[in-house]
């Protein structure tokens, strides 16, 4: 279990992370939400050990995380947004140069990465160098990299930013069976659809802060199932309803302008961001 308590940065003057108090369960899929600006990558960041919290601690299950902390440290791997790999690297000197820095017995090293590489579908590219990847290879390939100390705790830090769809879809397939493995994985995104697909709960940030936690299903709920999406003087308005009926009698009064969908977390995210759900 992790635990933030009271987790703050500040940049100076700047507050990034402001009393964030957080527990992700053993094996939960949990998604940390906002935009630009909100405190995710920070909050990361803090738990990776990159950056140290100007107040408030992290604790997992029940110790405290500092960058001493070796034992804990080892129940974690990080996946940052940027490719953080040799470019004229194979895929077996990635692993290899990456279990060496664990201290980890060269025959081990190679039956890990072969386990690994194989899961992501990717041992037939295995001698192929990093420069000649595709994005979603890189991404894969960085998954395998964090995967082979066989951590108990994943960070990922927008995995499929500039992924195609195809490649994306891959990738969700990838963390599902991941987690359904029962491992730990924190995931930070601006794909909304992604994070109301993979995770078990999110939580939606702005300005450091939490705005709100719970999962997608009750977020949707709590704005209304059902959006009438209509358009007013050229512009684009959602109205969501709790109740089928009453959305489809506002939609045959609405005229030919209007149509009717499922909220999405994308909608719930839109009007967060906007001020008109409740603090909680």
């Amino acid at each position: 279990m992790i635990e933030l308590k009271g987790l703050t940065k500040r940049f100076g003057d700047f507050t990034a992370v402001d009393g964030l108090d957080l527990r992700v369960e053993t094996g939960e899929f949990f998604g940390l939400l906002g935009p630009n600006g909100a405190g995710k990558t920070t909050t990361i960041s803090m738990l990776s050990t990159v950056l140290l919290p100007s107040s408030g601690e992290i604790l997992i299950d029940g110790q405290r995380l500092d960058r001493k902390a070796s034992a804990q440290k080892r129940k974690l791997s990080v996946i940052t947004q940027e490719y953080s790999m040799r470019q004229d690297m194979n895929m077996d000197e990635v692993m290899e140069y990456q279990g060496r820095l664990y201290f980890m017995p060269k025959k081990e090293i190679r039956r890990r990465a072969d386990e690994l590489l194989d899961f992501a579908g990717l041992i037939d590219y295995r001698k192929r160098t990093v420069r000649h990847l595709s994005g979603g290879m890189k991404r894969k390939l960085m998954i395998c990299r964090a995967l082979l100390i066989e951590p108990e705790i994943l960070l990922l830090d927008e995995p499929t930013a500039g992924m195609d769809a195809l490649s994306r879809r891959q990738m969700w397939s990838l963390l599902r069976s991941l987690n359904g493995r029962k491992m730990t994985i924190i995931l930070t995104t601006h794909y909304m659809e992604e994070a109301q697909a993979l995770c078990d709960r999110v939580a939606l940030m702005s300005k450091g802060r939490l705005q709100k936690l719970d999962t997608p299903e009750a977020l949707i709920d709590e704005l209304g199932a059902f959006t009438v999406d209509e358009t007013v003087d050229e512009t684009l308005k959602s109205r969501y309803f709790h109740r089928r009926e009453d959305a489809i009698a506002y939609l045959e009064d609405a005229g030919n302008q209007a149509s009717l969908r499922a909220t999405t977390l994308e909608d719930v995210f839109v009007e967060c961001a906007g001020g008109r759900l409740s603090r909680s």
